[in-house]
């Protein structure tokens, strides 16, 4: 009896070493086809029509009755039969941007813009749906730009905002043929900031000397650790007021309807109050224009991968982290919208 028990045990014992090892095994190839996958450009385009006609299709087998039932089935069947390209319906290319403080998401959205530019036929247009509190001067102003490739080949740019467009964001929806907005979408903040901790009074606490040497009088403004000075304090100021008139200029330029000495206080209103301050042209969500536009005209949504170094996908948790709390870049201030 004892060696059945123990002869049990060694069973067991077995049996869980064998099931770790499976799933090890497992979880290994599972992260190995995950890193080859994002390893890889790749360009997904998605039919939002076919979307829409599947969630009715499903409700409506619920609801209607048999013979409706049938006869729903046969035109589901004969619509998915015809082949793409059949029937020539104006299209709309939807995109998305998320921004975070660097503006990362632009990387992808230069490449779908550029894919759209390949096969856009006259009456077609770009819808975009947009959220982001701004970030980066340079790197929202590469995301404006981006934008502007399409106005400049004539193709209607429509912005939706259903949650956020501050700063760096507008400055991105204002380039626009037309933007809508959620009722309660935060929009405006035209402005710029900086800000910037100085270690000097601690180090010289601690009996800690710096040596700052630089080339050109303003090389270096203010700094982490030197002696901030007013001379240094003002030419400081003077860039971030120069920043703050470019971005009020680009937006006279791309939204002339708005008063901007009234807009660019740095202030966000909601949506309701931003359509008073003509920021935005109409109170809708991007559900509701998507749906009304899948009545006569296709839909495709665009959406780009890159390639990701292994590196950066082991660590993109952490680099994801150090975005949030980065203030200070390669020596150099950086400026926020």
């Amino acid at each position: 009896m004892e060696f059945l028990t123990d002869y049990g045990l060694f069973l067991a014992k077995t049996l869980t070493i064998v099931i770790a090892l499976v799933a090890a095994v497992a979880a290994t190839m599972a992260v190995v086809s995950r890193q080859k996958q994002d390893a890889r450009d790749a360009l997904k385009i998605r039919k939002i029509n076919d979307k829409y006609e599947d969630m009715a299709y499903t409700l409506k087998q619920e609801i209607l009755d048999k013979n409706a039932l049938k006869q729903l089935s046969r035109e589901y069947k004969a619509r998915r039969k015809k082949k793409p390209g059949t029937e020539q319906r104006e299209r709309v290319y939807v995109l998305n941007f998320e921004g975070d403080i660097k503006a990362s998401a632009v990387s992808s959205l230069r490449e779908e813009i550029t894919a759209i530019l390949t096969v856009a036929r006259p009456g077609d247009a770009v819808f975009l749906r947009l959220q982001s509190g701004g970030g980066m001067v340079h790197s929202y102003g590469l995301a404006a730009s981006q934008l502007m490739r399409i106005r400049e080949k004539n193709i209607p740019l429509t912005i939706a905002v259903d949650k956020i467009a501050a700063s760096g964001g507008y400055m991105m929806a204002c380039v626009a043929d037309r933007i809508l907005a959620a009722p309660f979408a935060i929009l405006g903040s035209i402005g710029v900031v900086a800000q910037i901790p100085n270690f000097n009074r601690l180090l010289k606490k601690h009996d800690i000397d710096l040596e700052l040497i630089t080339a050109g009088e303003y090389k270096r403004t203010l700094t982490l650790f030197g002696e901030n000075t007013d001379k240094a304090r003002r030419k400081f100021s003077e860039d971030i007021a120069d920043t703050h008139e470019l971005f009020k200029q680009f937006i006279m330029d791309n939204r002339p309807v708005v008063d901007i000495e009234k807009v660019a206080t740095g202030e966000h209103w909601f949506g309701t109050r931003a359509r008073d301050l003509k920021l935005v042209d109409e109170l809708k969500t991007s559900d509701d224009w998507l749906l009304e536009q899948s009545k006569d005209k296709d839909l495709y949504e665009i959406t780009y991968r890159g390639r990701r170094p292994l590196m950066a996908r082991l660590f993109s948790g952490m680099e994801s982290l150090m975005e949030r709390t980065a203030w200070w870049d390669k020596g150099n201030m950086q400026r926020f919208m």
